[in-house]
């Protein structure tokens, strides 16, 4: 099983994996969606893609957040707590200046990807945003990310900011938007050209599985 940049038409099966790195569902799906990733290596080895897709939940934007939107999400998290048991601190509210901007961290983890360590950046802006108290739609706190995973510092954010990216971002949205897909997280596997979404249960991994192994058997 290998990890590669998306592509409309796949000579393979691919399960699509579509997020935001600043996503508190996504963070709370993290450890099923780490084990369903073993299984399948263990059931399809090369047989099968998976692709992780930025799905930009936030564009860029310098205002503060307000302050009911800040009151909405920190209940968000409460509630994926009490739900899934996922840890957060919420020392972020307290000593950060909330925006809401997700598109900076998106566009590191396609940085990341092209340096070989998209899951390693993806998990590192997770870490530092919910266990942290970080905020990861600041420019510095990426570049310090970035620096922790051997990531040259000035190349990373002479990429972060480049034109570059950002058509690759717009391009990888684009594309994500066009999958049959129930906001951040979502599954859908694409094969023979035609995409079926993929049943996502955030505590157990094996109804995605289920639903993965049934639509393979019929290929």
């Amino acid at each position: 099983m290998t990890i590669k940049t998306p592509e409309i038409s796949t000579a393979k099966p691919t399960l699509y994996y579509v997020h935001d790195p600043m996503c508190s569902w996504c963070w709370g799906y993290r450890p099923t969606w780490d084990i369903l990733q073993q299984k399948l290596r263990q059931e399809f080895g090369q047989k099968l893609d998976v692709t992780y897709l930025v799905g930009g939940l936030a564009p860029d934007s310098a205002e503060p957040m307000p302050e009911a939107m800040q009151q909405m999400l920190e209940q968000t998290w409460q509630r994926i707590n009490q739900q899934l048991g996922t840890q957060f601190n919420h020392d972020f509210w307290r000593t950060c200046k909330p925006r809401r901007s997700t598109y900076p961290a998106c566009r590191a983890t396609l940085v990341a990807r092209q340096h070989g360590q998209e899951q390693a950046m993806v998990n590192a802006i997770q870490h530092a945003y919910y266990l942290h108290a970080n905020n990861p739609s600041d420019i510095d706190v990426l570049c310090a990310l970035a620096e922790t995973l051997g990531i040259n510092v000035d190349q990373f954010k002479q990429q972060l900011l480049s034109e570059q990216t950002e058509q690759l971002l717009q391009k990888e949205i684009h594309f994500a938007r066009k999958l049959p897909i129930q906001g951040f997280p979502s599954l859908v596997l694409v094969a023979n050209n035609q995409a079926y979404p993929i049943t996502l249960d955030y505590q157990q991994w094996q109804t995605s599985l289920t639903d993965i192994q049934a639509l393979l058997s019929k290929i």
